[in-house]
């Protein structure tokens, strides 16, 4: 006859056995509906920048030494004024979270898509901060003043030639997560016949997510 000792060891192993591999697959479905969660989460919290539209009211934009511009929708605001460089364009949030704007880097001349967005530890800090609520618009704007600085060198010449330039902006949502740079591209507009009416439209080329497994 069987060893019943041996039978009734066999049967508490079997049975250790299917309840680990319960537990086991319990916690990878918990871990599953975590991420899940989680994503969820971080979709409510997502900012994402895009041009405003044309109909969009204009922003009216003012910087430290008191100059003003006003900014109509879909437009970029490039000045040259007394040697100072003006830059600003309107945004709008299409995502569902606030939108925290960090820092930037001009590139003139302008940059298609294919190119790298560079290390963003090298890009010019917001001398304040700047948000845009979901669903609604906002600006981004700096100014070049230091005629030594390569920056506004570069500017100054593709302002002069009336060429387009990009700016690399990045932002994050109101915790300082989801970094994300989008490269916006500035172009210079001619009227009819050729002529200069010194507007400056703006679009959008790339987006890339920082904190994802693949960036875009």
């Amino acid at each position: 006859m069987a060893d019943l000792l041996t039978i009734s060891n066999l049967a508490t192993g079997g049975g250790t056995l299917v309840l680990a591999i319960a537990t086991f697959g319990s916690v990878r479905s918990a871990n599953r509906a975590v991420r899940v969660a989680e994503q969820a989460l971080l979709q409510n919290m997502r900012p994402v920048l895009l041009p405003t539209r044309v109909d969009d009211q204009p922003e009216k934009i003012m910087w430290s030494d008191q100059h003003w511009a006003r900014l109509p929708g879909a437009r970029a605001s490039v000045e040259l004024v007394e040697g100072n460089i003006y830059l600003a364009f309107s945004m709008r949030n299409v995502g569902s979270g606030l939108g925290v704007l960090q820092s930037w880097q001009v590139h003139a001349p302008y940059r298609d898509f294919t190119i790298s967005m560079g290390n963003v530890s090298d890009y010019r800090q917001l001398s304040r901060d700047l948000y845009i609520a979901p669903g609604d618009v906002g600006f981004w704007q700096t100014g070049l003043r230091d005629p030594e600085d390569p920056v506004y060198q570069q500017v100054h010449h593709t302002i002069k030639a009336r060429e387009p330039f990009s700016v690399d902006l990045l932002y994050t949502d109101h915790e300082g997560g989801q970094r994300t740079v989008t490269r916006f591209g500035v172009y210079p507009h001619e009227g009819p016949n050729g002529s200069d009416e010194g507007i400056w439209l703006l679009s959008v080329a790339r987006h890339w997510n920082l904190d994802h497994t693949s960036p875009h």
